[in-house]
């Protein structure tokens, strides 16, 4: 039996008349890779934050390793990292600093975090820039710098919310590689994305989130097999989930309509 990393009970979350998320039942297993995706305002990033403790959920719980965040919110967030889409760093630290403070709120020795800091560095082309200020950073800087920190504390279960997002190709297939030798290592991995590529090359399971529900939850083999057409892709079980082949429709009609004249 597989050790539970997240567990999500009856979470929810709404505003007023809106419920943003609704009732979701998962669990994340160690050392999984699991890949959220849905499309724009489907709820990813709102369940993110409740997983994180930013965002209080209006009824259900998150747990993190069997840790209730909202019960026990200091034990809890000492076992996880979060790389937010749009990481608010300390314009005013140099790269280096930011990773020292990060290091200083997890206690963590300082011979074990100059080690882990300065390979971070190397693996993500960073070393030259470590002590320029991070507002000379470029947004690709700032998310490379992000995820280091988000890294150096070694945390058991590590949240991302469109981690690829502003990274050039080079960046973004070391990313990839990370993730995928960290899970192999035991660490769990919640990555929101909207490239489908991604989640179809890296991730263990996928759940497919659309207007605050989980519609879809599996494996590629097990998405593939639920769906009549075995060789279909990710992208073609997502769009035909979440109502994409519509649009689909209308750009080919748009497209004929073109064409005719």
């Amino acid at each position: 039996m597989q050790d539970t990393s997240i567990k999500l009970t009856n979470l929810e979350k709404s505003y007023r008349n809106h419920r943003a998320v609704k009732n979701l039942n998962l669990n994340v297993h160690k050392g999984e890779l699991f890949g959220f995706l849905g499309p724009n305002g489907a709820g990813k990033t709102t369940t993110i934050k409740m997983l994180t403790g930013l965002l209080e959920p209006t009824s259900g719980s998150a747990e993190i390793n069997g840790v209730d965040i909202w019960q026990h919110p200091i034990d809890a967030k000492k076992k996880i990292a979060y790389v937010p889409d749009q990481p608010n760093l300390y314009p005013k630290l140099t790269g280096w600093d930011y990773l020292a403070f990060v290091a200083s709120v997890f206690q963590i020795p300082k011979g074990q975090f100059q080690a882990k800091a300065n390979e971070l560095l190397q693996l993500f082309s960073l070393t030259d820039q470590a002590n320029d200020l991070i507002e000379s950073y470029s947004h690709g800087m700032k998310q490379k710098i992000a995820i280091c920190g988000a890294l150096v504390s070694d945390p058991d279960v590590l949240f991302m919310d469109e981690p690829t997002v502003g990274l050039d190709p080079k960046s973004a297939r070391t990313l990839k590689n990370l993730l995928r030798k960290l899970c192999d290592s035991g660490m769990t991995v919640f990555l929101s994305t909207h490239i489908l590529e991604i989640a179809e090359q890296m991730c263990d399971r996928v759940g497919i989130i659309f207007e605050g529900d989980i519609i879809s939850l599996g494996t590629m083999d097990e998405l593939k097999a639920s769906d009549d057409d075995a060789d279909q892709s990710l992208e073609d079980i997502f769009l035909e989930l979440t109502g994409g082949e519509d649009q689909q429709a209308i750009i080919n009609e748009i497209s004929d309509h073109g064409d005719a004249k």
